[in-house]
């Protein structure tokens, strides 16, 4: 079964035994590794499902990014900084263009009084958008006025990778190939080039295949929500069924659009 935490700890376990680095999405930006994994979670929901992993992920040795969204059912102190302590970077998953519905100045004094809160108690250096497939609006688009770097921020993965070296894989749809079903959890600016293009991978073990083969790129950022994995049936099936509704749905705005 895939989308378990046990298959989880067997990619990470796969990709670590053949040499890939793993970084957080800070360090990589500082110092990218020649063969790396940047880890990184979106905590949409669930966040003791994020500390799952990220407990996982500990005692392999390894640090990812975890960004958490602001809203209650992802925002929870003490996960966040359980998480921070096991030496994973915090990051915040912001949407605040969607919650002020397109009022750029509004959602750019909300974005600063949130990371505010984030840097109380964690230190806080790249961000993430939080996609909202249902909204009109693009969170991304606040940064066509504003610049995050004059904020301190040093990164954000969808403005400051190059997709053409860098192979992005999100498990968007519950799967690592929903493209049409992925609505903005990809690069802004499509390219032909970006290797999402020629590596399609649908299940974890199309992965750990290809890291045992030698065929995965050298660096790849694996975009993951710990929503979507667990090993208890129920909450796993109950994910499934809800994401085929979703799926369904997102379809119908991608044609649409």
């Amino acid at each position: 079964m895939d989308f378990t935490l046990k298959t989880y700890k067997e990619l990470i376990t796969t990709l670590k035994s053949h040499n890939y680095t793993f970084q957080t999405y800070r360090d990589f930006i500082a110092h990218p590794a020649s063969r790396a994994i940047i880890l990184r979670h979106d905590v949409d929901k669930l966040p003791y499902n994020a500390l799952q992993t990220a407990i996982i992920e500990y005692a392999l040795g390894i640090a990812g990014s975890y960004y958490f969204r602001i809203v209650k059912e992802s925002y929870r102190e003490p996960v966040i900084r359980t998480i921070s302590m096991m030496g994973h970077e915090i990051g915040y998953h912001y949407e605040d263009l969607v919650t002020y519905k397109g009022n750029t100045q509004a959602a750019y004094e909300s974005f600063c009084r949130n990371l505010k809160k984030f840097r109380e108690f964690v230190p806080v250096m790249t961000i993430s958008m939080h996609g909202s497939p249902l909204s009109r609006w693009d969170n991304r688009n606040l940064w066509d006025k504003y610049n995050y770097r004059e904020l301190g921020l040093t990164g954000e993965p969808y403005f400051d990778l190059d997709y053409t070296r860098i192979l992005y894989l999100t498990d968007t749809g519950r799967a690592w190939n929903k493209f049409r079903t992925n609505i903005r959890d990809k690069s802004r600016e499509y390219s032909s080039e970006n290797l999402h293009e020629k590596y399609r991978f649908r299940t974890s073990r199309e992965i750990m295949d290809a890291a045992v083969s030698g065929t995965l790129p050298q660096q790849v950022m694996i975009t993951m929500h710990p929503q979507r994995w667990t090993d208890n049936f129920f909450l796993w099936t109950k994910e499934l069924l809800i994401q085929n509704i979703k799926n369904f749905g997102k379809r119908q705005i991608v044609n649409k659009r």
